[in-house]
């Protein structure tokens, strides 16, 4: 089977992985991606997959197609063999030698058709194996690079709280330092008297 749509998409996302660049101050495994493109890719994987699963749908709908076009000749032999058998016995003088030919007619036949209902079953079988391994081999792809883009889009968001949670912190303590809470007022001795001397 030829590459289909899918497959180029998957690898159109590995490739623009492989030529992101990663932070200048991060670790090896960090990448920064263009959302957009990102987006854009994910969005057309999205809308292709639907169409090619229905495309390997159709695939194994020719198992029927094939098992009734081999069972429609079978039955083609089998009804030729029948009406040579019905036409020599019909000739009296040689009824016996037509009733021995007649037989070995339909056991010809039978053998024929049988064979091309077991070559038309292995064939379907085939097909049908082989749409659905490369079905699943695609959905595969599909499910590794996701994968891949979540663990990464959650590393890349942990990063960034912890980040932001140490600039707030450094924020709040410097402004601790410019901004220092005034002293209380002491109370005046006066006014402690006074209050004492009230009844």
């Amino acid at each position: 089977m030829s590459n289909s749509r899918i497959e180029q998409i998957i690898e159109e996302i590995e490739d623009y992985i492989d030529t992101c660049k990663g932070p200048l101050l991060g670790s090896g495994d960090k990448i920064i991606v263009n959302r957009e493109r990102m987006e854009e890719l994910l969005r057309e994987l999205r809308m292709k997959t639907p169409e090619e699963i229905k495309r390997y749908q159709k695939v194994l709908a020719n198992k029927d197609a094939i098992l009734a076009d081999a069972q429609k000749r079978a039955e083609a032999i089998v009804a030729q063999a029948n009406l040579q058998n019905q036409e020599m016995v019909n000739e009296h003088e040689i009824m016996q030698q037509a009733y021995e030919q007649a037989n070995q007619v339909i056991e010809t036949a039978g053998m024929q058709a049988q064979e091309i209902l077991n070559n038309a079953t292995r064939d379907a079988n085939e097909i049908r194996l082989g749409a659905i391994q490369y079905t699943d081999d695609m959905l595969a792809e599909v499910q590794n690079v996701i994968q891949k883009m979540v663990e990464t889009s959650n590393s890349h968001y942990e990063a960034m709280m912890n980040d932001f949670q140490g600039i707030y912190t450094t924020i709040t303590s410097n402004r601790e330092e410019l901004m220092p809470q005034p002293a209380q007022p002491e109370k005046e001795p006066e006014a402690e008297e006074a209050k004492a001397e009230q009844p």
